[in-house]
């Protein structure tokens, strides 16, 4: 039987979260999918992990050396077989029903190219600590996509074929048939690259579940801890959106680097890096200060939290931010709960 659902997994030195990402797809009620792992070069244990697994629906390939994630996610949508394509990071893990809520999800709505889950943030070590991404799920253009990619992570989204095939190209630099959907001269904000082609250039739509059926996993050692460089890949994603879709970002352009520094404040306020934070947010208000009247909340909860992390001792700014997490999260469980899903999928 021909697998309806082909998952993508990058594998890259990931020896100590790989396997408990591949037993949470293998968990899947969905049971008719195919899993891909792709081994991008590492040089840990990862493959020894991956290949200690054994089940039929389970394919490696391996890259002789690293690429990064686009590449890796290529190779795996070539290798694949299935109607649906679904992206999963190795070191995140799935809800048991995500795969079979996405199927429904797409099957239900024809029209719809990418659809999304909320997500849940889960500690370092695997920890869910009741704190969620709470994105905009209908009415996406590109335009929203742009200043906040509502997707949120790579292991979110689950596109149809179709939709990866209307934004395919041949890599220039490969003599032979080479077939890319991202473009792999991102080592970062490859995702995003991806979703603003399909959203600017195809008449595609994308759409969120409510329920938080992605498990994100927070991390200082990995690649969305290197603030600078997460930028300076942003730029080159909005340098090359010109080129496909030059009025969106002449309209846009300005807030969505705002929104980007607000965004890269909250990955600096995680690693513990008030005064960085502080300088991000000051530099997103002098962009565009029409992000503190248009998202009052997010903005000054991220400023807010920016000052106390700069100002107070760090025993005393936990103390604060773990009251400020528990209060948040409870809301953000009423929301969900109010949006129709059940408290079985509520982590």
């Amino acid at each position: 039987m021909t697998p309806r659902v082909s998952v993508i997994m990058p594998v890259y030195n990931v020896q100590h979260f790989v396997k408990s990402a591949i037993h949470s797809v293998l968990l899947q009620s969905f049971t008719n999918f195919e899993l891909i792992l792709v081994n991008d070069g590492s040089t840990d244990k990862s493959l020894e992990v991956c290949r200690s697994i054994h089940d039929h629906r389970i394919r490696i390939v391996n890259h002789t050396q690293n690429k990064g994630l686009a590449a890796a996610r290529n190779t795996g949508i070539r290798h694949s077989i299935g109607r649906y394509i679904a992206f999963l990071n190795s070191d995140d893990m799935w809800h048991p029903d995500k795969l079979k809520m996405h199927v429904k999800h797409l099957s239900q709505s024809p029209k719809v190219g990418i659809s999304f889950s909320r997500s849940s943030f889960m500690s370092h070590k695997g920890r869910l600590i009741h704190f969620y991404q709470m994105p905009q799920l209908t009415g996406i253009t590109a335009a929203h996509l742009l200043c906040r990619n509502p997707v949120g992570n790579g292991s979110a989204a689950v596109i149809r074929r179709e939709t990866l095939n209307d934004i395919r190209f041949q890599a220039l630099n490969h003599s032979e048939n080479y077939s890319c959907y991202f473009d792999e001269r991102f080592r970062q904000s490859e995702d995003i690259e991806c979703w603003l082609r399909i959203m600017a250039t195809t008449e595609w739509k994308m759409e969120g579940i409510p329920a938080p059926l992605t498990f994100y996993r927070l991390s200082q050692q990995g690649v969305s801890s290197n603030i600078m460089k997460q930028l300076a890949s942003w730029e080159m994603m909005i340098d090359k959106a010109k080129q496909f879709a030059p009025k969106l970002l002449k309209r846009h352009e300005q807030d969505a680097r705002a929104y980007q520094l607000r965004y890269l404040a909250r990955q600096a306020i995680r690693n513990g890096q008030g005064k960085n934070a502080i300088k991000l947010m000051n530099r997103a208000l002098m962009i565009s200060p029409s992000i503190l009247m248009d998202e009052t909340s997010r903005t000054c909860i991220t400023l807010t939290a920016a000052y106390l992390l700069w100002l107070l001792p760090s025993a005393l700014y936990k103390v604060f931010e773990h009251i400020g997490q528990y209060f948040m999260g409870h809301a953000q469980k009423v929301r969900i709960s109010k949006d129709g899903v059940k408290s079985s999928l509520i982590s």
